[in-house]
């Protein structure tokens, strides 16, 4: 299991700050990601602002890409954040992004949604960036320190 340090506020970034777009219907209340805002790895825009930054070099976290890896340490992480058929709705904008994807792991975030199917590999956006961010060699302390089904999603995917 990866070791974990508690730290509610990364050092300076020793990469391109993680993008995080927001659509606008996402509950603040209910987001999994919004403990990290604050944080100076992570960069947050609300849906359909445009990112002020230069997105040159980043990778866009979504499903059917190569599954990350220590080769894109380096690059930018791009993570829409939103219902999957919210997030679906902001996929055009950042289409120019590489999609890079996550390997098929385990939510330990309860859904019941009547309306819309999860993907059967959906997880919780903090679920994601942690997983990204482990697979890329990148800093992961405090990542899922406020995050409810922490242990559980840690014991689900038996992390190494």
């Amino acid at each position: 299991m990866t070791d974990l340090v508690s730290d509610s506020q990364a050092g300076p970034p020793e990469y391109p700050p993680t993008v995080m777009v927001v659509h606008p219907k996402e509950r603040r209340s209910k987001c999994t990601v919004e403990p990290l805002r604050g944080r100076t790895d992570f960069e947050f825009v609300r849906f359909p602002d445009p990112v002020p930054r230069s997105l040159e070099g980043y990778v866009r976290l979504g499903i059917g890409g190569p599954v990350l890896t220590r080769e894109d340490a380096s690059a930018g992480l791009l993570v829409l954040d939103g219902t999957w058929k919210l997030a679906a709705k902001m996929e055009p904008d950042y289409a120019h992004l590489p999609i890079r994807s996550l390997p098929q792991l385990r939510t330990a975030y309860p859904r019941t949604s009547k309306v819309f199917e999860d993907p059967s590999a959906g997880l919780a956006t903090v679920e994601a960036v942690y997983a990204a961010l482990l697979l890329m060699g990148r800093p992961i302390e405090g990542i899922l320190d406020n995050y409810y089904w922490r242990e559980e999603f840690l014991q689900l995917n038996e992390w190494q």
